[in-house]
């Protein structure tokens, strides 16, 4: 379908946006539930304060968007284009991104507590300060991704690939120190500590 700003409504529940056309378009305060934007064209669409719940952006074309203040909950992207989006306070709690085209891509204050990365390709993204708390990053590639400050409690981080990013003051449980790829990480002194603990070391801070 080909889509515009009066055929959407403000709130829409289970609506089917398959191949609509919201290029360039501008949504403010929506809120879409359980809606389908499969193969939707979305490329540069600006929204501010809305809410999708429970959507799905399969192969959808996210491209050049900008979202301020909106929240993607429980949403699926699967194979959706991202790269040069900015996302700035906005929240992707609890959503699964799967084999999506992310770089480059622009977050700034942004939610990922459980949100699903796995195997995400986001070398070089700057992630500091962000809440990532219970993420999924199993094998997902941050070589050189600038996480400092960044939550990640009790994220899964198996074989997540971190050389060279920055982790200085990061938070990070132990089975992350033991199960990442952190050849050339920059950290700081009390995460080389638990580092080094996790990793059954002593450390003798004695002179």
């Amino acid at each position: 379908m080909t889509g515009d700003d009066e055929t959407v409504e403000e709130d829409c529940t289970g609506a089917d946006f398959t191949d609509a056309v919201f290029a360039g378009r501008e949504w403010e305060g929506r809120c879409f539930v359980g809606c389908r934007f499969t193969d939707a064209d979305l490329r540069g669409l600006r929204t501010r304060g809305c809410r999708f719940t429970d959507c799905d952006f399969t192969l959808a074309d996210l491209g050049a968007s900008e979202h301020r203040a909106t929240a993607f909950h429980s949403c699926t992207f699967q194979r959706t284009v991202l790269a040069d989006s900015v996302l700035e306070s906005c929240s992707l709690l609890g959503s699964t991104l799967s084999d999506c085209r992310l770089r480059p891509w622009t977050l700034r204050e942004v939610d990922l507590r459980l949100t699903a990365l796995g195997h995400a390709d986001l070398r070089e993204t700057v992630l500091a300060g962000l809440r990532l708390t219970e993420a999924n990053l199993v094998r997902a590639d941050l070589r050189g991704a600038d996480l400092s400050g960044a939550d990640l409690t009790g994220a899964r981080m198996l074989e997540a690939r971190l050389e060279g990013a920055d982790l200085r003051g990061a938070r990070l449980d132990a089975d992350a120190l033991v199960q990442a790829r952190l050849t050339g990480a920059r950290i700081d002194a009390d995460t080389a500590i638990r580092f080094a603990a996790a990793n059954g070391l002593r450390v003798d801070l004695g002179m």
